[in-house]
């Protein structure tokens, strides 16, 4: 351990002697690949936030959509065609003017890679159908009226044309280039020279950022990316000062310790991730409704919720957060009820559900939290003659395997976090049966009535018909059990005190840069 302290104190304190200040370091996860189009999950939001710039973009909490690079928009009365007006002078990395053909050929490529982020927008919209009628405006026609459309756009990050057609390999559009290297806009470039993938990523200040900096006087120069893997070193590490942030799930049971240490403290925000126990709907037992009951029924959740959480979450009966409008009044949760656990159990097995068989539960090792859920469900599900394996994984290798029903594990554990504020975000994709091959859908859920009720609630321009669809359709989601939804999310990221003006919204989970400053 002590070794592993020094070498890591060595990687993050090396700096040039010409260094005015010691740069942030950044204790979060970083993201399988840098290419903004190609991935869709917390770490990629980092990477979205400060290098890249999108139309619009959330800010504060509760988060609001602002416009971004995007000056204003409008959309016709049927609520096909939207038009979006750029802010003049907005330049890229690399000095070159951003226009609307920029804009354009970004969408294009989000949508013929088809990656994840490219979801929200697929169903409803065409790259033959994004055009730009002059240099600062940017035509969408969509197939369908879709109303999370403006809500969905800080997902897609514009990026420069000429960088990526300079370095496109065999017409990949430069997706092998930029994933180690940027083509962005945003308030901190990356040096692509010191860049080792998930490892290590340094920033450095983009001083003619269009939105300028004259609201932080003391804004940080170079910013110093380093994941800790291991929750008790990333911890140690911020305590002793050689991190300035973790990554936002440090666990409850390191709060107080953080607190305590004089020069650590703990930024706590709700939030709207929701964390859930994914069941493979489509694989044998949890194609049986009662097996899936049975599991919903034996989670304590006062146990994880109070006892090893400390009350620091807010219990969550469906999947969407308690904070997002869609949700039904009065929806009770599933309780921690063995009894009931039982009866579901001896239901499916007279059914035939192979409930002998051991299950597996796939983990995320480095998030404790992922460990402690399926440890302490394990224990329980024991009672009524479950077996479950834990199966340490990682996110890349767990929503990797997520794109056919007979690679996607028996179940894993995980979030749903705000990447855009609207029901579509969470029940919309998770539940609809169109998006089965992503990780959102993972649990391959299908209900033809559910279908229905969301392909409607995305379509309509309604916003009181647009709640009452969505309330329904968590009805029956929830009614199906085809999850266990545990909680939403208080937001726990441990800083050094040297940090200032952190400011945490949903989206991005504090991630943001360009607000920080450094007290020493």
């Amino acid at each position: 351990m002590r070794l592993r302290a020094a070498l890591l104190a060595a990687l993050l304190f090396a700096t040039p002697a010409a260094a005015q200040q010691r740069p942030l370091v950044w204790g979060d996860t970083l993201p399988a690949t840098l290419d903004p189009h190609a991935v869709f999950d917390v770490p990629s939001q980092f990477i979205l936030l400060n290098i890249y710039d999108g139309l619009y973009r959330y800010q504060g909490n509760p988060p609001q959509l602002i416009p971004w690079l995007a000056e204003r928009h409008s959309v016709s009365e049927d609520g096909l065609t939207w038009e979006i007006t750029l802010r003049d002078g907005v330049n890229f990395h690399d000095g070159s003017p951003m226009t609307a053909e920029d804009v354009v050929y970004s969408f294009r490529r989000l949508l013929a890679m088809n990656r994840a982020p490219a979801a929200a927008f697929t169903p409803v919209l065409k790259a033959e159908n994004v055009s730009a009628p002059d240099a600062r405006t940017v035509r969408f026609v969509l197939s369908t009226p879709y109303a999370p459309f403006l809500a969905a756009m800080p997902l897609v990050a514009i990026v420069n044309p000429r960088v990526l057609t300079a370095n496109e390999k065999d017409s990949d559009r430069g997706a092998e280039w930029l994933a180690a290297n940027s083509a962005g806009s945003g308030a901190y470039r990356m040096d692509s020279a010191t860049y080792r993938p998930r490892t290590a990523l340094d920033l450095v200040r983009f001083p003619e950022h269009f939105r300028g900096w004259a609201d932080n006087p003391k804004p940080i120069d170079q910013v110093r990316s380093r994941p800790v893997m291991e929750t008790s070193t990333r911890v140690l590490a911020l305590l002793r000062g050689e991190i300035d942030a973790t990554d936002s799930y440090l666990p409850t049971d390191q709060v107080e310790r953080v607190e305590r240490n004089a020069r650590t403290r703990v930024a706590k925000d709700e939030s709207m991730r929701v964390f859930i126990l994914r069941m493979n709907n489509r694989k044998p037992p949890f194609d049986n409704k009662d097996a899936r009951l049975c599991f919903a029924h034996a989670f304590n959740y006062p146990g994880f919720n109070e006892i090893i959480l400390k009350g620091l979450v807010i219990r969550n009966p469906g999947p969407n957060p308690n904070n997002l409008w869609g949700n039904p009044e009065g929806m009770a949760p599933y309780s921690f009820d063995l009894a009931k656990a039982r009866e579901h159990c001896d239901k499916a097995r007279a059914a035939g559900a192979p409930l002998g068989r051991e299950i597996e539960i796939h983990v995320q090792s480095e998030l404790e939290q992922t460990v402690q859920a399926a440890q302490m469900f394990q224990a329980d599900l024991r009672r009524v003659g479950v077996s479950l394996k834990i199966v340490p994984s990682t996110w890349p290798n767990i929503t990797g395997s997520t794109g056919r029903p007979e690679t996607t594990p028996d179940m894993w554990v995980h979030w749903v976090s705000a990447y855009f504020i609207d029901p579509e975000n969470w029940i919309g994709q998770m539940y609809d049966s169109r998006f089965h091959g992503t990780w959102k859908a993972s649990s391959w859920y299908q209900n033809q009535q559910v279908d229905a009720l969301l392909a409607k609630a995305r379509t309509s321009l309604d916003q009181s018909e647009r709640a009452r669809l969505y309330a329904e359709a968590t009805k029956l989601v929830v009614a199906d059990s085809p999850d266990i939804w545990v909680y939403n999310t208080v937001n726990l990221r441990g800083l050094t005190r040297r940090v200032q003006g952190y400011s945490f919204s949903p989206v991005g989970s504090g991630g943001e840069l360009r607000t920080l400053s450094l007290a020493d």
